[in-house]
């Protein structure tokens, strides 16, 4: 099957890349020309090349897809779930294999430093192995006599058709933290992710198709806003998982919680690290600069707010600056970059007016990243910026930049270090520095943060472990991964039982006794 448009002849789900190519829907098996002419380019953001277009589907190809994932759910879930595992071994197996070829993928659509895009993927390849659990964390739980002769069971069963809507900032883990658990446990599944670095998603879906994965169990549609709304909207769509913004994460919730949706919305954060007087200078500078300009600072993870406790501002501020100064911004596939370009112009050019504001209300710029040398012509390049004696009441410390901006507090105790943190409406991930036990145990049991990091700068779980935002970070009951991704993904259903022959069955095995 091909596309034609006026300049030339292009095969959808390939990996080539060409400016002209149109990026076609995977529905039931196949790849599938879309059906709006409505496009949009799909940029490298070092450089401005146009990789391909991406189309802007709706509401038609959403229940295509939905109608493809209905179909297929009564044999997928008949499957044995040791046969269903099976199918995610084999994913990340590929994964193995192809690991390269998908972090290249990651840095020529997304920006990030190789070696950024290979931890993605490693993480991507985490949550495939503990998805491979299923035969065991599926399980459910019985108790035999609940009355003479009554069992009662409590089984594990698949929810239906699951959504996921994915953004660019993490183009496989992201889409990996729900598709693994939602087919293992016996769901279908659509995939709507950015339409920013939609060709990541393509790649993953040709490998999905290369193991033989049944048609219908997985679908992908791109699109933008019609496509959301389609989602949200759709009857046929049992559970909606999404990772964003606040305020959209707010809109998901709302709208898909309305249809009567299961809903996972994760939104965004302002994460705060501590640093006590007593930290380990060298190893806090190197994790803080790590958190706060690591993937440019586009993650909802990354310590954007860095606060000092008493006398470690005159211990870690000057090696900060330093420290900052020489990391280099490049083409993420230069391997000296340290960090690569932001997504896109328009988010350069917010994130060089978030810096302005914050000098204009009485931040001190201490590394000015606006403007770095070096990086190729035609890119979207933000260095590392450092503000200075940042107050409470500054826009830069209260909205999420999403860059690679740090803001810097100072303050006297760690009583007024929880108070900066808790005022917060988000509370995503938090980190202190510090050797001192009971001030870990203080901070940890006190701040209103749903992640904690203790001398970490991303307190990220590992997948067996809950990715558990809290406040406006996280909308929604059951977390990413972990266990709480056999809840969402799986319905319980108690059985009550008992069998009116078991006492004639019991009076035979009584008779047979006797006579031995």
């Amino acid at each position: 099957m091909t596309i034609t448009t006026e300049s030339s002849t292009l095969t959808p789900g390939t990996t080539k890349t060409a400016a002209t190519r149109i990026l076609a829907n995977y529905i039931d098996g196949r790849w599938v020309a879309p059906q709006t002419q409505s496009l949009l380019d799909v940029t490298n953001p070092a450089n401005g090349e146009v990789l391909a277009r991406v189309p802007l589907s709706g509401a038609a190809e959403i229940e295509a897809a939905v109608a493809a994932a209905r179909a297929a759910l009564p044999d997928w879930r008949a499957r044995s779930v040791g046969e269903r595992t099976e199918f995610i071994y084999a994913i990340r197996e590929k994964f193995r294999q192809r690991i390269d070829e998908l972090a290249a993928s990651i840095t020529r659509e997304g920006g990030k430093v190789l070696s950024d895009a290979r931890a993605e993927v490693t993480r991507s390849i985490e949550v495939l192995e503990v998805a491979c659990a299923a035969p065991m964390t599926m399980q459910g739980r019985i108790l035999e006599g609940v009355a003479r002769g009554i069992n009662t069971e409590t089984i594990r069963q698949p929810v239906g058709v699951c959504a996921a809507i994915t953004p660019f900032n993490f183009p496989a883990m992201v889409p990996m933290w729900f598709l693994p658990f939602a087919i293992v446990y016996g769901n279908t599944f659509v995939l709507k992710p950015s339409e920013q670095v939609p060709l990541t998603s393509e790649l993953m879906f040709q490998i999905f198709e290369e193991i033989g994965l049944p048609k219908g169990v997985v679908n992908l549609v791109n699109g933008a806003h019609d496509a959301v709304n389609a989602i949200l909207d759709s009857p046929g769509i049992r559970a909606v998982s999404f990772v964003g913004s606040v305020n959209t994460a707010k809109y998901i919730y709302r709208r898909a919680a309305e249809q009567g949706k299961r809903v996972q919305a994760l939104g965004g954060a302002k994460n705060y690290m501590v640093v006590m007087p007593d930290a380990v200078v060298d190893k806090t500078v190197s994790n803080v600069l790590g958190s706060a300009f690591g993937a440019s600072g586009q993650r909802c993870m990354a310590g954007s707010v860095l606060v000092t406790v008493g006398s470690a501002r005159e211990a870690i501020m000057g090696r900060l600056k330093a420290e900052a100064e020489k990391l280099i911004a490049g083409d993420g596939m230069n391997a000296k970059a340290s960090l690569g370009p932001v997504i896109s112009s328009a988010a350069c050019e917010r994130i060089h007016g978030a810096i302005e504001i914050g000098v204009k209300e009485g931040a001190k710029l201490l590394v000015d990243g606006r403007r770095p040398t070096g990086v190729p012509a035609g890119g979207n390049f933000v260095g590392p910026t450092i503000l200075n004696n940042v107050t409470a009441e500054m826009s830069v410390a209260r909205d999420e930049i999403f860059g690679p901006v740090l803001s810097v507090m100072h303050v006297d105790t760690l009583e007024q270090a929880i108070a900066l943190v808790n005022a917060d409406p988000r509370g995503n991930g938090t980190s202190i520095f510090t050797e001192n036990g009971a001030a870990v145990r203080e901070y940890s049991r006190r701040i209103e943060v749903g992640m904690v990091g203790v001398n970490i700068g991303v307190a990220a779980s590992p997948a067996y472990f809950p990715f558990s935002g809290w406040k406006d970070s996280f909308f929604g009951d059951l977390h990413v991964h972990g266990w709480d991704a056999v809840e969402f993904f799986t319905r319980k259903k108690t059985v009550t039982s008992r069998y009116f022959s078991a006492g004639e069955t019991g009076k035979f095995f009584t008779e047979q006794g006797e006579k031995h």
